[in-house]
């Protein structure tokens, strides 16, 4: 759970500031056209982190970190949603509230099939909800240890949730950051796994009941003073082969590719006990090179049938979340993702991410765009509305001679750049002149990712939503995502480059439903 501007915050409910209206906005119905139709966000007030995701009897539940009196953060609760394919959501009742331990902090929940908690039955297995629980009269009494962890449960598939009555499960042993489990069942060892973020690292624990807990170990990089949170911990197979790895997923408060809050991930090996990471000099890799892809965790409980694993992000970053052009509402997801693990060079691997593949049935109308629109080294393309579409543009980068630009633009004259710099060899993002952006010094920049292809073909997938854009590249190993505000509905796609008709070699526009 991120807390980056806790002292401020506390500062706002002091004063009684139960909603914050901002700079720029004429009526809390203008930022309605910033509301993504692809993206999850809450009906009204603040969202961030997703929490307890596990599917269960044809439903994905999204769990996640809800404050539903103000559009700022404040005093969290597990907002609810529920979903047949993880696109289309069902807005449920607020599953659990702060109570006498404390706010309810992110975390994770599993089915707990063979009853090991006592909680249910092997006919009628319970959901298990694993939260941090942040007690705030004992932080402002300057006590260090006001972060446990706690359970809840449920047998009605999420609906209405008990919360155990020997809380907490896990008592703070004197760490000021002591939050954000994520439990896994490890199977080799027949026990439950939890992972947690720890200040600058992250801590193991097992358990046989989920309700009592044993330290396992724990994880850091040497001389990282970065705050480490929402954690996860999986098993992939290699693709191509019958290895398995280990993912460490952590999201940092500082220090991603582009500034600000991001998601990374560790490659390793784990024995239920110990994380041990493969990778060269303990390399970190990150999962989206945006600004805006945050504690971006995995579902639980995915059927072995289906085998995938499927992660979603918080669509924000904590150097403005609070302050941007939104007012009934604040923040959105990603569209879900799923992820691979490739083996990359000698003891070295990456994730691949892509869309999950149930967004495909809602793309229609596919236009395939002829190279013979292109006038002097320039491609229009008009659109209805092109903030909600996917583009596919693969061009080839040896002839090119300057940058290979995509601008997206309104009649307000808002543009979006996003494209490929042959000399840098990078990837860009530029929400420089996208819209409003003065709410926060950091927004309006250009956002950069290295190219990891070494072939001369190279193809983009951007999905537009309104007030979002996601690029895919390189075979799934690059991803960005960023948000924007544009002060009109943009109209028009345009492709530049010198020479353009050499280098372009496909166009296509998906409308969607």
């Amino acid at each position: 759970m991120g807390v980056y501007y806790i002292l401020q915050l506390f500062a706002i409910y002091l004063l009684g500031l139960n909603a914050t209206k901002p700079a720029n906005h004429n009526t809390v119905g203008d930022d309605e056209k910033y509301r993504p139709k692809y993206h999850f966000t809450p009906d009204s007030m603040w969202m961030n982190d997703p929490n307890g995701m596990v599917y269960y009897k044809g439903e994905y539940h999204l769990f996640y970190q809800y404050y539903p009196k103000a559009n700022v953060w404040g005093p969290m609760h597990w907002g609810h949603a529920i979903s047949k394919d993880m696109i289309t959501w069902e807005h449920l009742p607020i599953a659990l509230f702060p109570d006498a331990h404390g706010y309810i902090f992110s975390g994770s929940a599993v089915i707990d099939w063979q009853n090991t908690s006592g909680f249910g039955s092997i006919d009628n297995p319970p959901m298990v909800a694993i939260f941090t629980y942040h007690n705030p009269e004992k932080e402002k009494s300057g006590a260090i240890d006001f972060q446990t962890q706690g359970i809840a449960y449920s047998l009605d598939n999420g609906r209405t949730w008990e919360k155990y009555k020997q809380n907490p499960v896990i008592s703070n042993p004197g760490f000021k950051d002591f939050r954000d489990p994520k439990v896994i069942w490890h199977d080799a060892t027949k026990q439950w796994i939890m992972v947690l973020a720890v200040k600058d690292k992250t801590m193991f624990y097992s358990s046989k009941d989920l309700k009592t807990w044993d330290f396992e170990s724990e994880y850091g990089l040497k001389g990282d003073k970065r705050l480490w949170e929402c954690p996860d911990l999986f098993p992939l197979k290699v693709e191509g082969s019958n290895e398995i790895k280990w993912v460490l997923v952590v999201s940092m408060q500082s220090g991603a590719p582009n500034g600000g809050t991001g998601t990374s991930y560790f490659i390793g090996d784990f024995d239920g006990h110990r994380f041990v990471n493969s990778q060269p000099e303990n390399k970190q890799y990150w999962l989206d090179a945006g600004t805006d892809n945050y504690a971006m965790v995995s579902w639980s409980d995915i059927p072995a049938q289906d085998g995938r694993k499927l992660m979603l992000g918080w669509m924000s970053n904590w150097q403005y979340a609070q302050q941007v052009p939104t007012y009934r509402w604040r923040s959105a997801m990603t569209l879900p993702r799923e992820v691979t693990l490739v083996n990359i060079a000698e003891k070295e691997w990456k994730l691949k991410s892509e869309i999950v593949r149930e967004f495909e049935s809602y793309k229609e109308n596919k236009t395939a765009i002829s190279k013979n629109n292109i006038v002097d080294d320039h491609l229009l393309i008009h659109q209805k509305n092109p903030l909600v579409c996917e583009l596919n543009v693969s061009f080839n980068r040896k002839p090119l001679q300057g940058e290979f630009t995509i601008l997206i633009s309104s009649p307000e004259k808002d543009t979006l750049k996003i494209g490929f710099d042959p000399v840098s060899n990078r990837y860009f993002i530029d929400r420089v002149k996208a819209g409003i952006s003065d709410f926060n010094n950091a927004f309006p920049a250009k956002h950069f990712s290295p190219c990891l292809s070494l072939n001369n073909s190279l193809s983009m997938k951007i999905i537009m939503d309104k007030s979002s854009v996601e690029l895919f590249a390189d075979d799934g190993l690059t991803a960005m995502t960023d948000i924007f505000f544009p002060m009109a509905d943009m109209n028009i796609i345009e492709i530049h480059a010198a020479g353009l008709s050499k280098i372009l070699t496909n166009t296509v526009v998906y409308t969607l439903k």
